[in-house]
């Protein structure tokens, strides 16, 4: 039987709208800093559930920068460890919703469980993203983006000229629209595409610990990459084959030469 939420939703079980906080954008090496959950359930009260956590990790300052939570907002708060099991036991048998959750959100939520030893199975759950629902519903392409910005349909659009011309014309009117957006090209790559000083590639896959490039995700994780290199080419071979950013595989690709990144404070 079901029953009418005050979204006009037709419920049969729990549905969870949630939103994360975090150290960063990496879904397998960040961790989570502040969790809000609201859970409509098919019929009754509206609950929900809200906490800080500690990350044990220290927050870069471009994730500061964004939310505005500090090391010393968290230093008291509890690890993820401690309120997993609450947290689990809230989300039973709940559908999930909220927005980017399932390429960010929901993995990230997932591997923190997976630290404390828990499994989160998403594969018996519907998963609305809202941010899937509000792009299919409101064009996000180049011409879409003309008619916002500058007023104006995009005639010749897929052609590359007419293409690059619009988007030049759409990044002018962004600047004269948004004046907190730096005007200085360094300044605004550090607003669009924040990357944290320890990230050696462009999404925290490689990171620098020491001297040394860490590896942050699959088997080796936590392993320096040279001694990866040295030991298991098999597993560095299927790295480049498979399909991570050109970005990662270029970093790999040059220390196979010898050739060492350097950190970006130097």
């Amino acid at each position: 039987m079901s029953a009418t939420t005050q979204h006009d939703l037709k419920l049969t079980r729990p549905l969870a709208f949630f939103d994360l906080e975090t150290t960063g954008i990496n879904t397998q090496s960040d961790r989570i800093i502040e969790i809000a959950v609201v859970k409509y359930p098919p019929r009754g009260t509206i609950r929900e559930f809200e906490h800080r956590i500690n990350p044990e990790i220290s927050i870069p300052a471009a994730a500061t920068a964004i939310h505005g939570i500090t090391d010393a907002d968290v230093a008291l708060a509890p690890t993820f460890a401690q309120i997993a099991q609450r947290l689990l036991d809230f989300l039973e048998d709940c559908d999930l919703s909220g927005f980017n959750i399932r390429r960010f959100d929901l993995p990230l939520l997932q591997q923190e469980f997976r630290r404390c030893g828990l499994e989160f199975d998403a594969s018996t759950r519907k998963v609305i993203d809202v941010q899937t629902i509000y792009h299919m519903k409101e064009p996000r392409d180049l011409s879409a983006a003309l008619r916002f910005y500058c007023q104006r349909d995009h005639i010749g659009a897929h052609g590359a000229m007419a293409d690059v011309r619009a988007t030049a014309e759409i990044f002018s009117a962004q600047l004269q629209r948004y004046n907190d957006l730096p005007r200085e090209i360094d300044a605004l790559e550090t607003v669009v595409h924040p990357k944290d000083p320890s990230w050696v590639d462009d999404d925290g896959r490689l990171v620098w610990q020491g001297n040394n490039v860490i590896l942050t995700f699959g088997k080796h994780r936590g392993t320096p990459l040279q001694n990866v290199i040295q030991r298991d080419r098999d597993y560095i071979q299927w790295i480049l084959d498979g399909s991570f950013p050109e970005a990662t595989k270029d970093v790999i690709r040059r220390m196979m030469d010898g050739v060492m990144p350097k950190p970006a404070s130097t």
